[in-house]
């Protein structure tokens, strides 16, 4: 598949530009300056592009099966979010091709607390993490006002590790996976394999899911 990712040379974006090489796709991988490409891997096509860039992204999805963002703004920038959201929307209004937009927990059901979603829940989102869960949340409410794109949305658990691939992890959809201690974690190689999975044979389209241990 001919595969497009914003956001290529963040930790989540490059996981999963590695995952999907790996696997045998056309990868193109999008950074704004094209001398901060970081430690791309081979075997990529390198473009440069803005995702809040309507028309660069239109441009950059010409031809792709995939578009993939996996942005994420500095701290005080939080609003980006729904700005880029709304831009890749914009920009995929005239294309066939997917959107996958790997966001936030913010708005995944905690088990056993009657609806209480994870953003009021301070187990899992500490305060000083409030205004980018805030803005994840509003980011999945863009998605699901727009009535034209083929999108998917991937909340990460609760906390991300660097850790290893092992292929090994659940997946579902509006709820936060948590193990027998409460915990709700995913390795971020594990992160973009999920991503990839749906990519590969898509069971969430216009809706969101999520995956952890």
């Amino acid at each position: 598949m001919r595969i497009t990712v914003f956001g290529a040379t963040g930790n989540v974006g490059h996981h999963i530009v590695t995952e999907a090489l790996t696997r045998g796709h056309d990868v193109t991988a999008v950074v704004r300056d094209l001398s901060r490409r970081g430690s791309l891997p081979p075997g990529i096509r390198i473009r440069s592009g803005d995702a809040t860039n309507v028309d660069d992204v239109a441009e950059l999805a010409a031809g792709q099966d995939v578009v993939v963002s996996a942005t994420r703004p500095p701290a005080g920038q939080e609003a980006d979010l729904v700005i880029t959201a709304k831009a890749l929307l914009a920009g995929l209004a005239h294309s066939p091709a997917r959107l996958m937009l790997v966001g936030g927990a913010a708005s995944l059901v905690v088990p056993g607390t009657g609806g209480r979603i994870a953003l009021d829940d301070p187990r899992y989102v500490f305060p000083e993490y409030r205004p980018i869960a805030l803005a994840c949340a509003e980011q999945l409410d863009t998605l699901r006002a727009d009535p034209v794109v083929d999108w998917t949305y991937l909340s990460p658990p609760a906390r991300l590790e660097e850790g290893s691939r092992t292929g090994r992890f659940r997946v579902g959809t509006d709820e936060l996976l948590t193990d027998a201690d409460g915990e709700s974690v995913i390795s971020v190689p594990d992160l973009a394999a999920a991503l990839v999975d749906e990519v590969e044979r898509p069971k969430h389209r216009r809706s969101r899911f999520t995956a952890a241990y």
